[in-house]
């Protein structure tokens, strides 16, 4: 994977997991007991959403390169 999206690493009490969210790229999330596993199964949802998205012409959202601002 070249590309870099942020992502959002956080642990969930509801699901008792780490989650990976890729706020760049809608829907693209994994999870992981271990924050490590998270971002290797993230890693492999980024590569399954940019090959769907280019199976169906569907545009790609250039990584941002910025972190995002958070309220």
């Amino acid at each position: 994977m070249s590309a870099k999206y942020e992502i959002i690493l956080f642990w969930s009490d509801e699901e008792n997991v780490f989650i990976a969210d890729v706020p760049e790229l809608p829907g693209c999330m994994a999870h992981g007991d271990t924050p490590e596993e998270a971002l290797k199964q993230v890693k492999e949802a980024i590569q399954l959403w940019i090959d769907t998205a280019k199976e169906f012409g569907d545009p790609i959202p250039r990584p941002k390169g910025k972190r995002l601002i958070f309220a």
